[in-house]
């Protein structure tokens, strides 16, 4: 790791990346680009979007929900500069998915169907129990990342993890590298 990485590192260490804006490049290609101007932020209209550690923005889902509008992505960088989001057809925003962990109320036998009534793509839905509640199960490949679950859950159960890739599928926007400004001159 370089001298200038690890300055612009939030925290100074490398480590577990935060969850950058949608179509963020890949984490060392953002910090790179990124010049924290908060155009982003400024921009996102659900305010999903907040200053993390070194001022980078990050995604906090405590704070709404995404809805891909690709405002962050319009509004980033300048016409002389490359962007470090980067939105491509075809391509998710982020290879993240929702999980449910322990914290589940109805995972402990209390009535709660808070994530799936917040669910627009309806990727959690519940399977009743004989003698029990119904339990939430999540439809990974209807499940797209937005973070519309994890706010409301009374529990704090839901979590956006890293979406486990099959080798032959296309990478997505945070394994995209930053052009080689040398090369495009």
């Amino acid at each position: 790791m370089s001298r200038r990485t690890l300055l612009r590192t939030p925290g100074g260490k490398a480590g577990k990346s935060p969850l950058r804006p949608p179509w963020a490049l890949a984490e060392a290609s953002f910090i790179e680009l990124c010049t924290r101007c908060d155009a982003c932020i400024t921009a996102c209209p659900t305010g999903v979007l907040r200053r993390g550690g070194g001022g980078f923005p990050i995604t906090d889902f405590s704070l709404g929900a995404c809805t891909f509008c690709g405002a962050c992505v319009a509004a980033c960088g300048a016409p002389s500069r490359p962007q470090a989001l980067r939105r491509q057809e075809g391509l998710p925003a982020w290879a993240r998915v929702a999980a449910i962990g322990d914290g589940c109320l109805s995972r402990r036998g209390i009535e709660c169907r808070v994530c799936g009534e917040a669910c627009e793509a309806a990727a959690i839905r519940f399977r009743p129990r004989l003698g029990g509640v119904a339990l939430p199960e999540l439809d990974a490949s209807r499940c797209s990342a937005c973070g519309a679950c994890q706010a409301p859950c009374p529990g704090s159960a839901i979590e956006m993890v890293a979406l486990a890739l099959p080798s032959d599928a296309p990478p997505d926007t945070s394994s995209l590298s930053a052009p080689n400004l040398e090369e495009a001159a």
